[in-house]
């Protein structure tokens, strides 16, 4: 068998590919007390890497009698060998005989839930402004702009839906495009009703939409704050991010405003 040390960029900030670590005897562990965050039942080598904040979310059956665990770091999923004297971990891509890869497949089936997970949690736990009725039956979160040209096309995309009361897009708004992002922002949460003041400004469209507020409240700020650690956290360069559920329940993130011919694919059926 041969590894392969493909390790994204932050992965080797988060780690070396070895570690000389003492080791106490590792116990016996369940995925249930992993997601208890009961690190005692986790081999000691492997909470550096938590400290490092790497998430343990499961155990990798792999073939070669190395055991394995399945990480997810910045999103994105990690692959952790223990090496035999249980003191180093290796980070990286299992590979046959025959060149081929045989991590990804079971990386991407151990991190794909608990990923899908944490990211939908964040998402609800976040500043959001409503945009469609409370009983739609299909949920859509939405990095926003106030001032993104692309957010205001896929929300004039999206009408059809969300007025048939078949979507509901959560707008999770962020101040990052222009000088002006983050005072219309703002003053989109501090409206009475900021439903219909978002509804107000993209229907007039960015350039003549919300002013921005002239005093930003304390609290405003820190949802603000917190939106745009989200939207790094979630490695959104760019906005709109959207996120949905596909129709085999997989997580899903569009970056952009999709072609017209993707839009069943996050919205559903055309109405």
């Amino acid at each position: 068998m041969l590894f392969t040390a493909s390790l994204p960029r932050h992965s080797l900030r988060l780690c070396a590919l070895a570690l000389s670590l003492s080791l106490l005897p590792a116990a016996a562990w369940t995925k249930d007390e992993i997601k208890n965050n009961d690190t005692e039942a986790l081999p000691a080598v492997l909470h550096s890497l938590q400290d490092r904040g790497v998430e343990i979310v499961g155990r990798l059956a792999m073939p070669g009698g190395l055991e394995a665990y399945a990480g997810i770091a910045q999103q994105q999923p990690l692959a952790v060998f223990l090496a035999p004297d249980g003191e180093h971990l290796i980070i990286g891509t299992m590979m046959n005989a025959a060149g081929m890869d045989v991590t990804a497949t079971p990386l991407a089936n151990a991190t794909n839930g608990p990923w899908a997970e944490k990211t939908w949690q964040a998402l609800t736990d976040s500043a959001w402004v409503q945009d469609g009725n409370t009983d739609a039956p299909r949920i859509i979160y939405m990095i926003t702009d106030p001032n993104c040209p692309f957010c205001h096309k896929f929300w004039q995309q999206a009408r059809p839906w969300v007025e048939q009361g078949r979507v509901q897009i959560r707008h999770v708004l962020v101040g990052v495009l222009t000088a002006s992002s983050q005072g219309k922002a703002a003053a989109i949460l501090q409206a009475d009703d900021p439903s219909q003041a978002l509804h107000a400004h993209e229907s007039a469209g960015p350039e003549q939409g919300v002013t921005p507020a002239s005093e930003i409240r304390v609290d405003t700020e820190k949802q603000l704050d917190a939106n745009r650690k989200l939207m790094l956290d979630l490695q959104i360069q760019g906005t709109p991010g959207i996120f949905y559920f596909d129709e085999t329940g997989g997580l899903q993130v569009q970056r952009g405003a999709p072609l017209d011919e993707h839009l069943e694919q996050i919205l559903g059926t055309r109405p």
